[in-house]
C-alpha cells in the first residue's frame, strides 16, 4: 500500500468539542445512505461554521464500485491485472484540450469520462481479442456495488449501528462560541434532512463550560452575601457593604477586559484564577471601611468635613494596602516560568489572578475612597457598643492573656502539634492535579490484538446495552476503531464509549461519580476486555501527553519487542494485587494472525508433481 502524505487539520484530539449521531428509526435509510448524507451534506455545511477545523465521520458504510475479476477469463484473454487496473483508471477521468473557434466565439475543449453507473464501468474496454473485437470489463469480471472495508464503527444506546459525526475545533478557538454555531447550523440543516432521519446529540462540551461559569457566578453572589453580613454584624452598618458590592464586580470586569485584549479564553483554569482572587480582592476595601468607621467614631461628621475625613482615613491605610495587594499580585510570577504541560495548564490561572489582584490594588486607592464618601453615611455604631464585638472580645481576652503569660509553653505545644502531623503527611498520596468532574464519562476498554471488525461491533453493542441499564445514564455513544480524521489514530482494539449522564438531581440518593464508576465496572464484565472509566477531556490530554489512556501507566523500553512484551505481562501480574488497582492490561506489541500465500515456484516438490500437479 502506498503512503500518501496529507496536511492534517489545525487541531488536536482535545478539540473534539461536539459529537452527534445520524439515525433513522423508521428504517427508511440504511447505513450507506446515512453515511452519504453525512459525507456529502452535513460535513461540508458544518465545516463553514467559524472555529470548526474538521468534521470527522465515524461508522456507517461507504458505498463503492467493486470489480471481482475472474482469473480464468483473464488467463484466456491474456490480460494481466495491471492492464485491467490501468484501463479502469483511464476510463474514469476527465481531461482538458485546447480551444476552438466557432461562430466568432472561442470554445474550450474538454473530455468528460467519469463513471456514473455500474453499466458505465462494465463497458470499459480493456483491449481487443485476436479478431479485433473489444474486450469489455464485464466479460472478465463481476461489477457490483458493495461496502468499503471498515476500520471504524459507531453505535448508539446498545440499539445498533449508526453514523456519527465529530466536530473538531480549530486550535485556539473559543469552544463555547464554536459549539453554539454548530448547534445553530444543525438546527437549520435538520429541516433539509430526508423524512425519518434525525440528528441526535451524543456529546456537548458546552455543558461543562456553562457549569464552570455558573459556579463563578454563584461564588460571586456568595461573596456579596458574606460581605454584606460581615458589615451588618461587625459594623452595624449595612450601607458600607455597598462599597465592596460595587467595587468587586468592577475589579473582575477589568480582569475580563484585559483577558479579552490578550486573547485568553474564559476556561476552567482562567475562571479558577478569578475565583481564587475574590477573597483577597475585598480585603483592602474592608480594612478601609473599618478605618473610616474608626475616624467617624471620634469625629463628628458634617457635610463640610466628610470628604476630608474620608481622605485622611484613606491616606492612613491606602499605601500599605496598595503595596500588600501588589505583593500578592507578584506572588504568582513563578507560575509563569512553568513549561510544557504544567505551563499550558496553569498559566491562564496565573494571568487572571494577576489581572484581578492588580485591578483590586488600583481600585483600592481610586474607586473605593470615592464610594466610601457616598455610601458610608448615617449613624455609625462605635466598636465598644457593638454587642457582637463585645462578646467576641470578651471570649478572646482570656486566651490572649494566657498565651502572653507562658509563651514558651505555647510555642512548645505548637511544635509538638506540628510533629504529630508529619506521619499522616507521609501517608498521603500525591497527584499532579485532582480529577475534574466533567459531568460525563468515557469508557475505554482494551481488547486483545487481532480482533475482527464483526467481533468488535458485537462487543461494542453488548457493552453499550449494559451501560444503558443504569438509571443515571442518559445516552451511550460507542465508537470502535478510528474516525476519518488525523486526530484519531485508534486501532480496532480501542473502544471509546461516551456516556452522557443525567443531571445530578435525577440520580439515586447517595450516588456519586465514584460509586457510579464502581457499579459500572461491576456490571460490565466481559472476557477479553480490560475496563477503564475516565473523564473525556482528561483522557485526551493524557493520551496526547503520554500516549497512555489511563491516569497511571508504566512504559517499558528496549531493543527487543518480544522481551518488552514478556516484561509487560510480568508487570501486569504484579500490579493486579496493588491496593486501589481496578484493572491492569499490558499491551501486546508483537504477534498477529497472518494468512501467508507462498508461490509454488519456491516449494521443493518431486519432479513428477511439478509436471502434473499444476
Amino acid at each position: 500500500v502506498e503512503a500518501r502524505p496529507e496536511l492534517g487539520p489545525d487541531a488536536t484530539g482535545v478539540g473534539w468539542v461536539y459529537e452527534y449521531a445520524l439515525v433513522d428509526r423508521t428504517g427508511g435509510h440504511d447505513l450507506s445512505q446515512l453515511r452519504s448524507i453525512q459525507d456529502w451534506f452535513l460535513k461540508f455545511e458544518l465545516q463553514t461554521v467559524p472555529g470548526v477545523s474538521e468534521v470527522a465521520t465515524v461508522g456507517g458504510m461507504v458505498r463503492q464500485y467493486q470489480v471481482v475479476l475472474d482469473p480464468d477469463r483473464l488467463r484466456a484473454f491474456g490480460l494481466p491485472l495491471a492492464q485491467v487496473k490501468r484501463a479502469i483508471q483511464r476510463g474514469n477521468q476527465e481531461t482538458g484540450g485546447s480551444v476552438i473557434e466557432m461562430a466568432e466565439a472561442e470554445y474550450m475543449v474538454r473530455a468528460t469520462g467519469y463513471v456514473d453507473s455500474l453499466e458505465d464501468l462494465r463497458n470499459i474496454p480493456l483491449g481487443v481479442n485476436q479478431q479485433g473485437t473489444p474486450i469489455l470489463l464485464k466479460e472478465v469480471s463481476q461489477v457490483r456495488l458493495g461496502p468499503q472495508m471498515r476500520r471504524g464503527i459507531a453505535e448508539l444506546d446498545g440499539e445498533g449501528e449508526v453514523v456519527g459525526g465529530v466536530i473538531v475545533m480549530r486550535f485556539g478557538e473559543n469552544a463555547l462560541k464554536t459549539i453554539n454555531g454548530v448547534k445553530k447550523k444543525l438546527a437549520e440543516l435538520s429541516r433539509s434532512l430526508p423524512d425519518g432521519v434525525e440528528v441526535i446529540e451524543t456529546y456537548d462540551r458546552s455543558a461543562l463550560i456553562k457549569r464552570a461559569v455558573d459556579n463563578l457566578n454563584r461564588k460571586l453572589i456568595e461573596e456579596f452575601i458574606v460581605v454584606a453580613l460581615v458589615c451588618a454584624v461587625f459594623l452595624f452598618h449595612l450601607r458600607s457593604s455597598l462599597v465592596i458590592i460595587v467595587s468587586l464586580p468592577v475589579g473582575i470586569l477589568v480582569a475580563f477586559i484585559i483577558m479579552e485584549r490578550m486573547g485568553i479564553n474564559a476556561n476552567i483554569m482562567s475562571l479558577g484564577g478569578i475565583a481564587i482572587a475574590i477573597g483577597a480582592m475585598v480585603d483592602a476595601a474592608i480594612v478601609m471601611i473599618e478605618n473610616v468607621h474608626k475616624h467617624m467614631e471620634h469625629t463628628e461628621v458634617t457635610e463640610q468635613n466628610r470628604w476630608q475625613l474620608i481622605a485622611e482615613a484613606a491616606r492612613e491605610v491606602g499605601p500599605p494596602l496598595f503595596f500588600s495587594l501588589l505583593i500578592i499580585t507578584l506572588s504568582f510570577i513563578p507560575v509563569f516560568t512553568l513549561e510544557a504541560q504544567e505551563g499550558r495548564l496553569f498559566t491562564p490561572l496565573a494571568y487572571t489572578k494577576t489581572f484581578a489582584m492588580a485591578a483590586a490594588a488600583g481600585l483600592s486607592i481610586t474607586l473605593v475612597p470615592v464610594l466610601m464618601g457616598y455610601f458610608i453615611r448615617g449613624h455609625i455604631t462605635p466598636e465598644h457598643k457593638n454587642p457582637v464585638n463585645r462578646l467576641l472580645i470578651g471570649l478572646y481576652r482570656p486566651f490572649i492573656n494566657l498565651v502572653l503569660k507562658a509563651p514558651a509553653v505555647i510555642i512548645g505545644l505548637a511544635v509538638l502539634l506540628l510533629v504529630t502531623v508529619l506521619w499522616p503527611l507521609t501517608q498521603l498520596g500525591s497527584e499532579f492535579m485532582p480529577d475534574l468532574d466533567e459531568g460525563d464519562l468515557l469508557y475505554m476498554p482494551s481488547t486483545f490484538p487481532s480482533v475482527s471488525i464483526g467481533k468488535a461491533q458485537q462487543l461494542l453493542q453488548q457493552t453499550d446495552k449494559l451501560i444503558m441499564t443504569l438509571p443515571e445514564v442518559k445516552r451511550v455513544f460507542g465508537k470502535v476503531g478510528r474516525a476519518e480524521t488525523a486526530t484519531d489514530p485508534a486501532p480496532l482494539t480501542m473502544i471509546e464509549t461516551t456516556i452522557l449522564l443525567k443531571p445530578r438531581e435525577q440520580w439515586r440518593e447517595g450516588m456519586t461519580i465514584d460509586k457510579l464508576k464502581h457499579e459500572l465496572n461491576q456490571l460490565v464484565q466481559i472476557p477479553g476486555l480490560t475496563n477503564a472509566w475516565v473523564m473525556p477531556i482528561k483522557n485526551r490530554i493524557d493520551m496526547l501527553a503520554t500516549g497512555i489512556k489511563t491516569p497511571v501507566g508504566i512504559k517499558v523500553a528496549g531493543p527487543d519487542l518480544s522481551v518488552i512484551q514478556e516484561i509487560g505481562k510480568q508487570i501486569e501480574n504484579v500490579l493486579r494485587d496493588v491496593p486501589g488497582t481496578v484493572s491492569v492490561y499490558s499491551e501486546r506489541v508483537v504477534g498477529g494472525r497472518y494468512v501467508t500465500a507462498v508461490s509454488y515456484t519456491h516449494l521443493t516438490l518431486p519432479t513428477t508433481c511439478r509436471v502434473g500437479c499444476w
